[in-house]
């Protein structure tokens, strides 16, 4: 037996105890969150270890952002747990009930999943938010980071899994694969026969890589090539506070917007205001032929992988179109169906935008950094699915469920 088949062992062990953990899954996260808190600074002394050498390795200051760990992120991350904790116990709620005819009760109720299995790379707080996330929900989980941020998982999921322990839960409730290679990703595709589901937490070549290749059931969590679409009627002002803080705020993460597009009739007063903005945090700008009209030289000509691509750092393409369905045409070939929003004071156009881009979340005047299970108020998350079959958008507690029927009798047969 491997070492990754003894792993999905013990979490089916653990399972079955949080199973009917009721309460108690509370009290571990709060247990969590104290530990995570009392122990900052081993974490940050192994998150040193993670920076240094991601440095020496070459990665781009966006990717050393995604990595890195703080006073106050550790604190979000133990207020994650703490916001988890508080949320109402998704198991055995009623979802739906009836009696039939011969006096049979049926009701549909939430049950855990089981074992949940999280492939995810640089950012080592998704230990804490998705295990944080599968205990709750009543889950088991296997994490498998990446090799750019193992020393803090490492130290991480060890704080955990004494807590969880402290808190009279499996500490197998939460396990860490520290096998980095390629080998122990391939080899968790394929425990079918210990993981109910496989949730890859990523880039794109990873999540497919997992769709493609996963004999386990997937729920696809998307890369993030959003847009903002500033309508002809649309505050330029507000337009321009948007887009920066929708791509300047933290670049590096798929909430942040990759793509502006402007109608032609407001592009002379916004592209100015828009590139005002942008010029604060030197974000470098691909823009059309009519971007670059308005705009100069200084802006770099757009090619079509541009409109593609989700840059997760401080560059942004523009592109100045016709009408409104030309913006919603473009986000339909190019966008990744994550987050969307477009900047209006019309409400036929904002009402036509919500209904027919298909994403998994649109605003209307607002940011997409928005875009978050904490901001949505659903505590911490897994990640953001773009899928449409069982989750989309910000995967909270309810999304890590499944549901049985519960029947009672009183001497029926058929």
């Amino acid at each position: 037996m491997t070492v990754l088949e003894q792993m999905g062992e013990r979490a089916k062990k653990a399972s079955r105890v949080l199973a009917t953990a009721g309460g108690k899954k509370s009290e571990a996260l709060t247990a969590i969150a104290k530990a995570l808190r009392d122990e900052r600074e081993k974490i940050k002394a192994a998150n040193a270890e993670d920076i240094e050498n991601g440095r020496k390795a070459g990665l781009r200051e966006s990717l050393i952002d995604r990595l890195l760990l703080t006073d106050a992120r550790i604190d979000g991350m133990a207020e994650g747990c703490e916001q988890v904790a508080a949320l109402p116990d998704p198991i055995g709620e009623t979802l739906s009930g009836r009696v039939l005819e011969n006096g049979l009760e049926i009701r549909k109720v939430r049950v855990p999943m089981g074992v949940i299995g999280i492939i995810f790379e640089a950012r080592p707080n998704v230990t804490a938010d998705a295990a944080a996330l599968c205990l709750k929900a009543g889950s088991a989980v296997i994490l498998r980071g990446g090799k750019e941020a193992i020393n803090s998982n490492k130290s991480i999921a060890e704080v955990m899994r004494r807590a969880v322990a402290s808190a009279g839960l499996p500490e197998d409730s939460i396990q860490l694969v520290e096998d980095t290679s390629r080998q122990s990703s391939v080899e968790m595709m394929g425990l079918s026969e210990y993981l109910d589901v496989l949730i890859p937490r990523g880039g794109a070549g990873l999540i497919r890589a997992v769709v493609e290749n996963s004999k386990v059931p997937v729920i696809e969590t998307g890369v993030g090539n959003c847009h903002v679409y500033v309508d002809e009627s649309g505050d330029p002002d507000m337009a321009a506070n948007i887009i920066f803080n929708a791509k300047t705020s933290r670049p590096s993460v798929c909430n942040a917007i990759e793509t502006v597009l402007v109608h032609k009739n407001a592009a002379e007063k916004a592209l100015p205001l828009i590139k005002a903005r942008l010029d604060e945090k030197s974000v470098e700008i691909h823009g059309c032929e009519r971007t670059r009209a308005i705009l100069g030289k200084c802006i770099i000509p757009a090619t079509e992988d541009d409109w593609y691509t989700e840059y997760l750092d401080l560059k942004l393409a523009i592109r100045v179109v016709d009408s409104l369905e030309d913006a919603m045409e473009h986000i339909a070939k190019y966008s990744s169906g994550h987050s969307e929003c477009i900047v209006t004071e019309n409400y036929e156009n904002a009402r036509i935008f919500t209904s027919g881009v298909d994403s998994a979340a649109v605003y209307v005047n607002a940011s997409t950094r928005f875009t978050d299970g904490g901001e949505f108020g659903l505590g911490a998350e897994i990640g953001i699915s773009t899928q449409k079959l069982h989750a989309r958008g910000p995967m909270g507690l309810n999304e890590l469920t499944s549901m049985k029927f519960i029947i009672n009798g009183n001497g029926q047969i058929r």
